[in-house]
């Protein structure tokens, strides 16, 4: 666990997203993940949830729009099934003080 959710703090308390309308994360083998990934690691390490199992689809979701760009995710997949590259330029993260995210 994180310890932003230890502190009960929150990593988009530090940090502005201006999401794409492409995601610049994409599951590579959506197969792999189902039938050779028994744990699914990527739905707990992401420490903005970025990737959740859907039971009714059988598949890994990717809310790319809270990625933070930590790049754990293609590390810390198991069978590196997942793609990553920065957004293009003006979109992703954009890291400020806390007073000037109002």
């Amino acid at each position: 666990m994180s310890n932003f959710l230890k502190a009960e703090e929150s990593p988009f308390d530090y940090i502005k997203i201006k999401p794409d309308d492409e995601s610049h994360i994409d599951i590579k083998n959506r197969k792999t993940c189902l039938k050779a990934c028994e744990n699914k690691p990527c739905t707990y390490y992401c420490p903005t949830r970025v990737f959740a199992w859907d039971e009714e689809s059988n598949q890994i979701k990717v809310s790319y729009t809270r990625c933070i760009e930590c790049l754990a995710c293609p590390y810390g997949c198991p069978h590196n099934n997942i793609e990553w590259h920065f957004p293009k330029g003006g979109y992703g993260v954009n890291y400020s003080d806390q007073e000037d995210l109002s």
